[in-house]
């Protein structure tokens, strides 16, 4: 909401030296949200005055038309003498008042202006636009031209109120009351201890039967509806200067005096307002529910296809315009523009069909049914913004009032004697709270008189003294229970005198052990060079086919939004690669290609059998049975935690050449979860979804003595790098760690330390190329026995000459310690020599020469 000063100082006695910052700054204070004060005219100097045209001289010979002008600048320019100024634009003719800038003055954007030669002729200033001078858009693209009556020499930036200060605010959702000149006036006027000069506050006539014609045939979605009829329009009569430039600053742009009225009228007290043209209404005016599939042209000249669900304004025809959002092409006000010549060289404007007689609509519309409509067909109005954030009903009354005295100040117009108003019956909202409500609140005492104070600022009537029976006014429709009254204390007191106290939590609370895991494992990948990286949770089903997965794989079963925030991303992940691939191809693009990148999260998976949850109570605590009906209601909701890589894992340097990032780095990530979650995991060959088929590893647990698949790690498939458009030898691990934690010790297990040596013995075991390395190591550790402490594969070879076609060699250091001696020679070489049988018996495994 755009508000300017000098409009506010209407209702409210500013001191002269306030600025905009001092308003600003008061209001924030207020709790409203004033983002930026524009400073209108902060660099624009004179001379800018006003004159007439005197002399148009066609030039010939340029790509463009271009005319060299004399214009009557009275005695602003020291001689009385006319001015010559070549000029572009065509809507003015001789005779036409328009805005001349003189030679020495300065114009917004730092633009001096002096006299210079151009097309032949010497140009002694310039006739103004709007847009030159900084008003923005008055719907000529053209030279402003002034009405016949405006004094030739006077000064145009006082006439066109061209210096100024603007508030910029932004209106939160429950403060619909604050986008209207009224509603700010009101603040400000409660910051600064001043009295308000309400603009709503007119004599209005009451109803009566001689009113138009009005039906209410759904009551529910307006309960109340004006209308008020004005005749006799002049055709001619156009917006004068001042509301055309309160328009302009507030970010309207004026279009026809009619039209501009009403919304002056809805900026300055936020009350909407429709006028249409009395001649193309037929008979009785209507509110009602669309029929499906009904239609409508509004006025952007849009055909509409309307839902059962919104609510149209009627005549006999049909529907004339959608109720609280935007009228229709149908009666349409045909005015005369701002602007009396066209854009083409002085044609005069027809003005026979120019609107005489309009009724005025000021009604009161259901937000919720207001907010759907305008979502429902993309079109947010001005009225529509505010009927969903709350008018205030009786205002309605009022508003068509003060748009009826402007018609006919303005217009010349007539006043008809009928009034019709319809209003559903309706009582204030009362509240009841305790006199130290607010105090409880905000940990303050600021006792029962000042409470009783601020809620009369806000305009609420209150009696009563422990407790207190407030009456809501009507322009505050989000002040429903005693925690907004209490709101509306504090804030009025200020935000900034509520004390800085720490909470003190009790003692014996801390961290959960999983929380306590999820931070170790975080804090390992971390230690160990990778970088987290969050990502939302919202996935496109394509994504699947880009990595791979089958058919009928259960990853692509999925839970979807009924609202998504976006269109491609209508579901909710059941895997966290997406997410992060996604992070590691932005980040490359951005120059950045050595990637270790990690995130824990959530992943969901819808149930099989699916149910609706339950609406928990708000006025108690949910019983347990409440809990868990919703939460089977929930889709299942496991934590997985993934790593992806790119690049070099260690740099090149005077230390040696580095290394490329490879499936083994994938692995030990995994190793390394497990490893904070103290499980036992196991590695093996396998083959899944993205991964390369040669080079994936498939991660398992032991649950009740079977192999449980929790994840996979290594290189991605060629295929899955090209759809996704990642890098070469992108590597990435995925692993369900609530099912690593659940086999895992809660404890973090200490090393032991022994007091014996240790004895070391290297085999070399050559097996077949096919056969996997966790299969040797299984068998080695199995039949080592108990006094194996540690194994370690610490070379791989494989020569077709000294080995023969299709084999391998595999070099494992053994390491034996017992824990109650030292270890004789002969024990460490038996348990090697029992490993290394075992291994030949399941693998195949031969020692090498």
């Amino acid at each position: 909401m755009r508000v300017p000063l000098s409009w506010l100082r209407e209702y409210v006695d500013l001191p002269a030296t306030e600025t905009g910052r001092d308003v600003q700054a008061k209001l924030i204070s207020a709790g409203l949200e004033v983002e930026t004060v524009e400073h209108l005219g902060a660099d624009l100097k004179g001379p800018l005055v006003v004159g007439q045209v005197l002399t148009i001289e066609e030039l010939e010979g340029f790509k463009k038309p271009i005319r060299f002008c004399t214009v009557d600048v009275g005695r602003a320019n020291g001689t009385g003498e006319p001015q010559e100024i070549v000029c572009g634009a065509r809507n003015f003719a001789v005779g036409d008042k328009v805005v001349v800038v003189l030679p020495g003055a300065t114009l917004p954007g730092g633009f001096s202006i002096s006299a210079r030669k151009t097309y032949g002729k010497t140009s002694h200033g310039m006739i103004c636009s709007s847009d030159e001078l900084g008003m923005g858009d008055d719907g000529t693209h053209g030279i402003i031209v002034l009405p016949p009556e405006t004094e030739v020499g006077r000064d145009a930036i006082e006439l066109l109120e061209l210096v100024d200060e603007v508030l910029d605010i932004a209106v939160t959702a429950n403060r619909g009351d604050c986008l209207s000149i009224r509603g700010v006036a009101r603040e400000t006027a409660i910051a600064y201890g001043l009295p308000l000069r309400d603009p709503a506050l007119l004599d209005v006539p009451g109803p009566n039967a001689f009113g138009y014609p009005v039906k209410i045939a759904d009551p529910t979605g307006c309960d109340r509806f004006t209308a008020r009829t004005v005749t006799g329009l002049s055709p001619e009569a156009r917006s004068p200067i001042w509301l055309q430039r309160r328009l302009q600053k507030v970010g309207m742009r004026p279009i026809s005096l009619a039209v501009d009225v009403t919304n002056y009228v809805m900026m300055e007290l936020g009350q909407p307002l429709h006028a249409y043209d009395r001649g193309l209404v037929q008979g009785t005016i209507g509110v009602r529910r669309a029929e499906e599939g009904e239609k409508i042209v509004t006025l952007d000249g849009v055909t509409r296809t309307l839902h059962a669900e919104d609510l149209v304004i009627t005549d006999d025809r049909g529907p004339i315009g959608l109720a609280g959002v935007m009228g229709g092409a149908n009666t349409e006000i045909a005015d005369l523009p701002q602007s009396r010549t066209d854009s083409t060289g002085g044609t005069p404007i027809d003005l026979q069909n120019a609107t005489s007689d309009v009724v005025i609509e000021a009604a009161h519309f259901d937000q919720v049914s207001i907010a759907r409509t305008a979502r429902r067909h993309k079109l947010s109005s001005e009225a529509s913004r505010r009927f969903e954030r709350g008018v205030d009903p009786q205002a309605a009354a009022a508003a068509a009032q003060r748009t009826v005295d402007l018609l006919v100040l303005l217009a010349g117009g007539t006043a008809e004697a009928g009034v019709t108003e319809i209003s559903a019956p309706s009582a204030p909202r009362t509240i009841s709270v305790p006199a130290d409500h607010p105090d409880k609140v905000a940990g303050v005492t600021y006792g029962r008189e000042t409470v009783v104070r601020r809620l009369q600022e806000v305009g609420c009537d209150v009696y009563g003294q422990d407790e207190l029976i407030v009456t809501v006014p009507s322009w505050r429709p989000d002040l429903t229970d005693p925690n907004d009254l209490a709101e509306e204390v504090i804030r009025l007191e200020g935000y900034e005198n509520l004390p800085s106290t720490l909470p003190k939590p009790p003692a014996g609370r801390g961290l959960t052990s999983r929380q306590r895991l999820h931070r170790r494992i975080g804090r390992a990948l971390a230690g160990a060079g990778y970088v987290e990286a969050l990502n939302y949770p919202f996935v496109g089903e394509q994504v699947f086919d880009q990595l791979g997965l089958d058919a009928d794989d259960p990853a692509r079963r999925v839970v979807r939004l009924v609202n998504p925030l976006s269109d491609e991303e209508p579901v909710l992940r059941t895997s966290l690669l997406p997410g992060l691939l996604g992070a590691l191809r932005r980040n490359d693009g951005r120059g950045s290609h050595d990637l270790a990148l990690f995130e824990t999260g959530l992943v969901f998976h819808p149930r099989e059998e699916q149910r609706v949850a339950a609406n928990l109570p708000v006025d108690r605590r949910p019983s347990e049975e409440d809990l868990a009906a919703l939460n089977a209601a929930l889709p299942d909701q496991p934590r997985h935690v993934a790593v992806v890589l790119a690049g070099a894992r260690e740099q090149a340097g005077w230390w040696g050449k580095g290394r490329p990032a490879d499936w083994a780095d994938a692995v030990e990530a995994a190793r390394a979860v497990a490893r904070e979650a103290g499980a036992e995991l196991i590695v093996r060959k396998g083959q899944y979804g993205p991964w390369h088929p040669g080079r994936c590893a498939e991660l398992a647990v032991t649950v009740d003595g079977e192999d449980r698949i929790v994840g996979h790690a290594g290189e991605l498939h060629p295929r899955v790098l090209k759809a996704l458009g990642l890098p070469a030898r992108t590597c990435a691990m995925e692993l369900d760690l609530d099912a690593v934690e659940r086999v895992g010790h809660d404890t973090p297990q200490a090393p032991g330390i022994s007091t014996f040596p240790v004895a070391t013995q290297d085999v070399a075991l050559v097996v077949d190329a096919f056969v996997p390395a966790a299969d040797v190591e299984a068998a080695l550790r199995e039949g080592a026995g108990e006094l194996l402490e540690s194994i370690r594969l610490f070379d791989v070879y494989d020569n077709a000459e000294q080995l023969g076609e299709g084999r391998k060699s595999l070099a494992y250091a053994l390491r034996f310690r017992a824990a109650d001696r030292t270890l004789t020679v002969d024990e460490a070489s038996a348990a090697r020599e029992a490993a290394v049988a075992l291994a030949g018996e399941r693998t195949g495994a031969v020692l090498r020469s």
